[in-house]
């Protein structure tokens, strides 16, 4: 059976401002067991080791070299564009704004 894996270009984070951490390709495993809730203290467990492993590559190439040399499926995830919000305070005090 052949390993599965995905390569994506990391979202920033929620918290974040700018572009940091976020110019990285990342490769993760597909997962090959389904989990399973531990009996004793109800945690969800994996025998999967792989869930585990995140490798980080500088550009999409060196991350798809890679798969193709260790014989791993991948799928390419490209990111989409953000998307700029391009506003300024003197808008708040338009006439063209909805007053309510």
């Amino acid at each position: 059976m052949k390993v599965k894996a995905r390569i994506f270009q990391p979202a920033r984070n929620a918290m974040q401002q700018g572009r940091r951490n976020t110019k990285a390709w990342c490769l993760e495993y597909a997962p090959a067991s389904e989990r399973y809730i531990e009996p004793l203290m109800g945690w969800t467990g994996s025998r999967d080791t792989k869930a585990q492993v995140r490798l980080e590559f500088d550009d999409k190439e060196s991350a798809i070299a890679y798969c193709e040399a260790n014989n791993i499926d991948y799928t390419v995830y490209e990111p989409k564009p953000p998307r700029l919000h391009l506003k300024a305070y003197a808008d708040n005090f338009s006439y063209s704004r909805v007053r309510g």
